[in-house]
């Protein structure tokens, strides 16, 4: 589903006449400044997501290795 021009320019108009041009910038840096911190939370998450698994299947090798002893 893709939004064409038509769709698009609709949306600006809309929030153009809700926020005024003024309040528009800031509105704009705020989402910026969210989506930042949203993608710098989901890498972080990942990372230790990442570290976790690393940590089990570690553990899991060493429990394998013991048994085989």
């Amino acid at each position: 589903m893709s939004l064409g021009l038509t769709e698009i320019a609709l949306i600006l108009a809309v929030v153009l006449i809700l926020f005024g041009g003024k309040r528009i910038p800031e509105l704009a840096k705020a989402l910026g400044k969210a989506q930042y911190e949203y993608k710098k939370a989901k890498e972080l998450l990942q990372n230790e997501a990442k570290e976790l698994k690393d940590s089990v299947d570690k553990a899991a090798a060493e429990e394998e290795q013991k048994s085989k002893e």
